[in-house]
């Protein structure tokens, strides 16, 4: 609910002093009585419900001109329509599981956790395009189609992991997960398609050549970013002992060459991330690049509710008078 004349309601703040005003005069104005010789018959007798309720009965009144107040401010409940024309983007992100995303070179915890807060993030900046996820190590799953439902998407990313705690086959299957990332755009009919491909290794899996892929999928018209998300130089990798979990250090290895040459196949860009801000900097550009065509006009229409709170004042209004000049009323 909101208000037209919001300011009217300061009218509120009067109402106690308004009240308080003849709790203050009634010592100058004392109310017209009786001489009478001995008071003592008349101490000690009970007080009728009259007596008792009496002094309440201004607040009907001050609750009254509450209401009337809060109806002078035109109180009103809004129903908003979005009307959407245009269309986004259809996008399609493919995610590297293999299990060198474990590496604990970008915070807070790995590669890939690092990759799902910046993928959610960049999900959330595009509410009218269609997204889908892949994922891939040895082999590529279709985590999710193209939808814009969001919420399951975020719930679907949430729930990926590496390819090794998942009992997966491990390895880097690149051409794969660009296939299948292409193949889930093919039927797009929207003028902009995009794949975000991310992976922190080299090609070493996998039936499908990368660049056949990049072939494939510029013959679809879908543009490719690749991302490569590791620092270079040793990085910290967990590995299960023989007595529990232990940290070695590993070389990055990534084909810079292949993503670069993927990238320009199909007309997108190639970016390195050596850290998490990195990386949300990276989606950040391609968020920027990748813009929808969409055009948003919101109407919305007001329904009056002054009625809701002018009929009651008016109600209790009348009923102070008529008990004032009836069950409640003084003599003289």
């Amino acid at each position: 609910m909101t208000f037209a004349s919001p300011w009217v309601l300061l009218l509120l703040l009067l109402i106690p002093l308004l009240a308080a005003v003849p709790i203050l005069l009634k010592k100058y104005f004392r109310p017209a009585g009786l001489r009478y010789a001995d008071t003592r018959p008349a101490t000690g007798l009970p007080r009728s419900w009259r007596q008792v309720v009496r002094p309440a009965l201004p607040a009907l009144r001050w609750l009254a001109l509450a209401l009337a107040i809060i109806a002078l401010a035109r109180p009103q409940a809004g129903h908003t329509r979005e009307v959407v024309k245009g269309e986004g983007v259809d996008i399609a992100l493919a995610l590297d599981i293999s299990g060198s995303m474990a590496s604990l070179d970008f915070q807070p915890k790995n590669r890939l956790e690092a990759a799902k807060q910046v993928i959610t993030n960049f999900i959330n900046e595009r509410q009218y395009d269609r997204i889908g996820l892949v994922v891939f190590a040895q082999e590529a799953f279709n985590q999710s189609p193209p939808t814009t439902d969001h919420r399951v998407l975020e719930r679907l990313l949430a729930q990926v992991e590496l390819s090794t705690d998942l009992g997966l086959d491990d390895g880097t299957a690149i051409g794969l997960g660009l296939a299948n990332a292409a193949n889930m755009l093919k039927d797009s009919t929207v003028k902009s398609k995009v794949v975000i491909l991310l992976t922190d290794g080299v090609n070493n899996a996998g039936q499908i050549d990368p660049l056949t892929a990049a072939e494939a999928a510029k013959a679809l018209g879908i543009k490719v970013y690749t991302i490569a998300a590791a620092k270079t130089g040793e990085v910290p990798v967990p590995q299960q002992g023989v007595f529990g979990p232990r940290i070695v250090y590993r070389q990055s290895e990534i084909d810079e060459d292949l993503l670069r040459q993927i990238a320009e196949k199909t007309g997108g860009l190639y970016f390195r991330a050596e850290d998490t801000a990195g990386l949300q900097k990276i989606y950040d550009e391609i968020n920027g690049l990748e813009t929808s065509q969409i055009e948003i006009r919101r109407y919305t229409r007001y329904r009056e509710l002054a009625g809701y709170f002018l009929i009651p004042a008016l109600i209790l209004l009348a009923l102070e008078i008529i008990l004032r000049e009836t069950v409640f009323r003084k003599i003289p």
